[in-house]
């Protein structure tokens, strides 16, 4: 892997700068993509961006930036986006610093800032190599989200498509799913999640093999049927269906027939029980049947005491006595079948036995 230090002056990078909402950012005439369509907004407040200009203007160094290269000759910021659209917005006068614009400026003002040179890392090579290196700048404290290092290595007119549908504010995926996901879009949360989703954490790989393709109406129809599902199977919305793996549940149940009338009852019953510790957990436990989702109670240090001292530390189940520390809390009668997290429904067995026991 190629990767080389460049000084870049503004007069460089701001050739060409051109800003638009939906169509992107693009400088370094016409070769720099600075914000990809889509992708992350402008989200500097003012205090920021006039701290960059003022930085420039005093001749201070800016942190180092980071381009990568395209295939086709082209370059992409992976960081340094929120500070290039700053100095390019200010050359383009579309702001004022101290009540001067750009071109209140003299010549001699103008220059010094066009010829102020920005230290820019240019990297080249293959997938595994750019995601390598941009993880370990990220560890150095570029502080970029796991997808947003994805996006850097697995450019092209389908991630491009992609990210129209799932990484701006007011996307179709926030309009449909934002109820039921976390996160943000214009972080490439929700990406991430549908990406997740449809290859089972594969994420890196699902991006890979679509890489070349024109669009992404795979994801998208994908995405846009786990809604409509979850829709279907939990019609009553309440806040803790938010940040539910649905994806996937819909692909391991989406053929399995619910009766949405009994899960809704089932769910307003475990909604109730104070034993079920993680209310979120009920959605993937009513269509799994795994109590792991729900956090069952566990036993207090003081039950535990009481049960051990009311069998005088012998194991019911193999008739063995044992230290305190050598057992463990159980259900008489179990959470599934009715029973509570209680001192009386407390009982002390050795490891062993407590292990093996049926319906653990």
């Amino acid at each position: 892997m190629k990767i080389e230090l460049k000084e870049i002056t503004i007069r460089e990078v701001s050739n060409g700068y051109f800003n638009d909402n939906e169509e992107g950012v693009v400088g370094f005439g016409g070769k720099l993509n600075i914000r990809p369509k889509y992708q992350r907004e402008f989200v500097y407040k003012d205090k920021q961006r006039d701290s960059v200009i003022e930085t420039v203007k005093k001749n201070f160094p800016l942190n180092v930036m980071y381009w990568v290269k395209n295939e086709d000759e082209t370059y992409e910021v992976l960081d340094g986006q929120q500070r290039t659209i700053s100095i390019c917005e200010y050359v383009s006068s579309s702001f004022s610093l101290n009540s001067m614009y750009f071109h209140n400026l003299t010549d001699v003002e103008k220059n010094e800032i066009l010829d102020y040179k920005l230290m820019v890392y240019f990297c080249d090579g293959n997938d595994k190599e750019k995601l390598d290196w941009f993880k370990t700048i990220n560890i150095a404290g570029e502080k970029l989200t796991n997808q947003e290092l994805r996006n850097a290595i697995y450019t092209g007119t389908w991630l491009t498509d992609a990210k129209k549908y799932f990484s701006k504010s007011g996307c179709p995926a926030s309009s449909i799913g934002s109820d039921y996901l976390t996160g943000s879009p214009i972080r490439q949360d929700y990406l991430e999640t549908a990406i997740s989703w449809i290859n089972n954490d594969a994420i890196e790989d699902y991006m890979s093999k679509n890489q070349p393709e024109e669009n992404a109406n795979e994801l998208r129809l994908y995405f846009s049927s786990v809604i409509n599902w979850i829709n279907v199977i939990f019609p009553k919305y309440r806040k803790e269906m938010k940040g539910v793996n649905y994806g996937i549940l819909y692909n391991s149940y989406k053929n399995e027939k619910f009766d949405t009338k009994k899960l809704e009852e089932e769910i307003t019953k475990l909604m109730q029980d104070e034993d079920v510790t993680k209310k979120s957990g009920i959605y993937e436990y009513v269509i799994t049947r795994n109590e792991k989702y729900l956090s069952i109670r566990a036993f207090t240090d003081k039950q535990k005491r009481e049960s051990y001292e009311r069998q005088k530390g012998i194991c019911p189940k193999c008739s063995v006595q044992f230290e305190l520390n050598e057992m463990e809390a159980d259900h008489i009668t179990p959470w599934h079948g009715g029973g509570k997290t209680t001192a009386e429904n407390c009982q002390m067995l050795c490891k062993h036995d407590n292990r093996i026991k049926s319906g653990k």
